[in-house]
């Protein structure tokens, strides 16, 4: 009886460690798969609106307006 009750809590013992082992690794892919989400999003967020750049010339020069038939082109 002494053996018998030995093997059942070694098994019982056994299972309850695979449960948190296999609950350990479904919680970590899980927030891995959130965070690379999140990650794959930013990237593509800020490829599709790049910062705007500003323009400054290196020299000053005369502004020229002129209008090629379609619009007005102001070149500074």
């Amino acid at each position: 009886m002494q053996n018998v009750r030995s093997l059942f809590l070694a098994l019982a013992g056994i299972t309850v460690f695979a449960a948190l082992a296999l609950f350990t690794v479904s919680l970590t892919l899980a927030v891995g798969g959130i965070l690379t989400v999140c990650m794959v999003g930013r990237a593509l967020s800020t490829r599709m609106k790049p910062a705007p750049v500003r323009a400054k010339a290196d020299r000053q020069r005369e502004m020229h307006i002129w209008n090629d038939g379609r619009g007005t082109i102001i070149d500074l």
